[in-house]
């Protein structure tokens, strides 16, 4: 972690607005291939401050904001807004569902929640057997899908059809300096990118990408970044904050980024490795200006860097993550001023940005 005190710049802030917003696509269901009510509300925001505004045929919102200087570079940012979730697969009459899992989920983390179903988001649960039941074996055991179930009561029987998705029930709450929500990852990001759209420097062209199906593999990402054709790209995230005590009282040497620290800039994960020129750029901008950051350690996951930066002839790509626990859960938590650190990184980052970026040097080939 780094916090160089550094030359006052206009900044952005996190207020009442844009947490206003972060609830809204925080509450809205968008399970990975069912986007649709999260794409509404991304182009309702941002319909009257771009130059080019379209949807794909995979239903990826691609929109331009055009800068006004000579030799500018395209720079596309993309933000998923697809969260994980669960798909329909039978209805076993009396309001009583049968599913599967769409994207990371663990089992047992479904087991017991309060849900919202289908179309008309009805409200129902994920029924499991109470621990009275159950044998003194089989209370440590992992709970398979084919056990769970979502109850949606009487009024819910015959409401619901094969394929559609449900997720969890959990409402957006801010305390001090905490957010609590669902799918944090990626609405974090996703308001992230419109925040930057409203305040769209003049240096750079901004492409800014809201994929969908990142958490079945980057599928919208690719085909954004080959019809969009950037100079470079910045995937904007978020990270699984590991920065808990382990349960011995031992180090933990496993965490990857950590709450409080800023946002994290990715060197490595598994599907990329980050171009060092943009990492590089991230980094001076951030110590330039006095921002905390923190270098994401090298590892496992993933973002939509890992298939914009295979597109075409290869598109130089980073990631930047604002940091939370919890991913994939009921709730996710993370700290707006984080948050907050991230919108403004990225912010100064692109007012710094022209062709030399893409520049090498000798300290890229050691």
């Amino acid at each position: 972690m780094n916090d160089v005190e550094g030359a006052l710049e206009p900044r952005l802030t996190i207020g009442s607005e844009q947490l206003a917003l972060l609830e809204q696509l925080s509450n809205t269901i968008g399970v990975s291939g069912h986007e649709d009510a999260v794409r509404s509300l991304v182009i309702e925001k941002i319909r009257s401050r771009v130059d080019d505004l379209q949807v794909d045929t995979m239903g990826n919102v691609l929109a331009a904001c055009r800068g006004t200087t000579a030799e500018r570079v395209k720079v596309m940012l993309a933000a998923h807004m697809d969260e994980v979730g669960f798909i329909i697969t039978a209805d076993e009459g009396g309001g009583l569902y049968r599913i599967e899992r769409v994207g990371g989920l663990v089992t047992n983390w479904l087991a017991g929640k309060v849900v919202s179903v289908g179309r008309e988001t009805l409200p129902g649960f994920i029924g499991t057997v109470p621990i009275h039941l159950l044998d003194e074996s089989d209370r440590g055991r992992a709970v398979s899908m084919k056990q769970l179930r979502v109850n949606l009561g009487a009024q819910g029987a015959g409401r619901v059809s094969l394929g559609e998705v449900g997720t969890y029930a959990t409402r957006f709450k801010v305390s001090s300096n905490t957010i609590f929500g669902k799918a944090l990852d990626d609405r974090l990001g996703v308001a992230t990118l419109i925040e930057l759209i409203n305040h769209a420097p003049a240096n750079i062209d901004l492409l800014a990408a809201f994929t969908v199906q990142e958490e079945l593999g980057l599928r919208g990402a690719g085909i954004a970044a080959y019809k969009m054709t950037p100079d470079l790209a910045i995937a904007v995230d978020s990270t699984p904050a590991y920065d808990l005590p382990v349960w011995d009282g031992s180090e933990n040497t496993r965490w990857n980024s950590r709450l409080d620290d800023g946002p994290a800039i990715y060197v490595a994960d598994r599907g990329t490795i980050s171009d060092p020129r943009l990492v590089r750029h991230l980094v001076q901008a951030a110590e330039a200006t006095g921002l905390p950051y923190q270098l994401r350690q090298p590892g496992g996951g993933g973002t939509d860097a890992g298939a914009i930066h295979r597109q075409r002839d290869g598109i130089p790509s980073v990631s930047v993550s604002v940091p939370g626990r919890y991913a994939h859960t009921p709730v996710m938590v993370a700290r707006i001023s984080d948050w907050q650190a991230t919108v403004n990184l990225l912010y100064l980052a692109l007012q710094r940005m022209d062709r030399t970026i893409l520049d090498r040097s000798d300290d890229d080939y050691r």
